[in-house]
């Protein structure tokens, strides 16, 4: 695996855009892929691109088969061939008590962790196979392991995120193509503006290493995952969250 293309989704912001910063920092061609947010999205390629990287914004709708295909054949055209693939984009992560739950509910959080994934794969899977080259990565979450409680609609779509993972590296593996999952315990960034003192502390107190994380201990380790040093790691679910899910 040479440095190439990569793909980070939903990089406008928090861990996305640290991702975004940390790949192209080490020497990749980031397309910052995002939504809505236009000033974000081009605040992170010109961070890349003033610290000597290279950088562009792709707005695209991950979710949409028609706006995924445009989107790669873009990114294809400005910044050449995506050679990896970071899925992180979300949306909203309400908590909803079981009673209250609808299936609409549980399909949103699978839209992004499971439907998402597999469009951004099979836009590029004929030119990976080719090549015989291709890394996927997705963003997972520790809340496979811990099981929050009314979080079951994205819990379920994260521990998918899962599923895909064992079986696209099973699939994929023999044609060169490596996927890996990143499990970030919690780590604050602009959407939690809202979380108090207190429940930092609470979840604080149960890290063993005694702090929480930083968006930018993700980003390194996507990094590694991207890189030649990862090239015979297939098929895993890293945890990043100071031993937070040791059993």
């Amino acid at each position: 695996m040479i440095v190439g293309v990569v793909l980070v989704t939903g990089a406008s912001r928090g861990l996305g855009a640290a991702i975004a910063k940390g790949v192209g920092a080490a020497g990749w061609t980031v397309a910052v892929n995002f939504a809505h947010d236009d000033v974000g999205a081009g605040s992170v390629v010109d961070t890349i691109t003033s610290a000597g990287g290279k950088a562009a914004a792709f707005k695209f709708d991950v979710t949409d088969k028609a706006s995924v295909r445009h989107g790669i054949a873009e990114i294809d055209r400005h910044l050449g061939p995506v050679d990896v693939i970071v899925n992180n984009a979300t949306g909203p992560q309400p908590l909803i008590p079981i009673e209250e739950q609808t299936w609409d509910d549980h399909l949103d959080q699978l839209r992004f962790f499971v439907k998402a994934p597999l469009l951004l794969l099979q836009a590029v899977l004929p030119e990976w196979r080719a090549r015989h080259v291709g890394r996927v990565i997705h963003i997972g979450s520790e809340v496979v392991d811990m099981g929050n409680p009314e979080f079951g609609h994205y819990v379920a779509a994260k521990a998918a995120m899962v599923g895909l993972t064992r079986s696209w590296a099973r699939e994929l593996g023999p044609e060169g193509i490596t996927v890996n999952l990143v499990a970030p315990g919690f780590i604050p960034v602009e959407r939690h503006s809202g979380t108090t003192a207190d429940e930092l502390e609470d979840y604080r107190r149960l890290v063993p290493l005694g702090h929480q994380g930083t968006p930018d201990d993700i980003a390194g380790i996507v990094t590694f995952l991207a890189s030649p040093a990862a090239d015979f790691i297939t098929g895993q679910t890293l945890a990043v969250n100071g031993g937070r899910t040791l059993a």
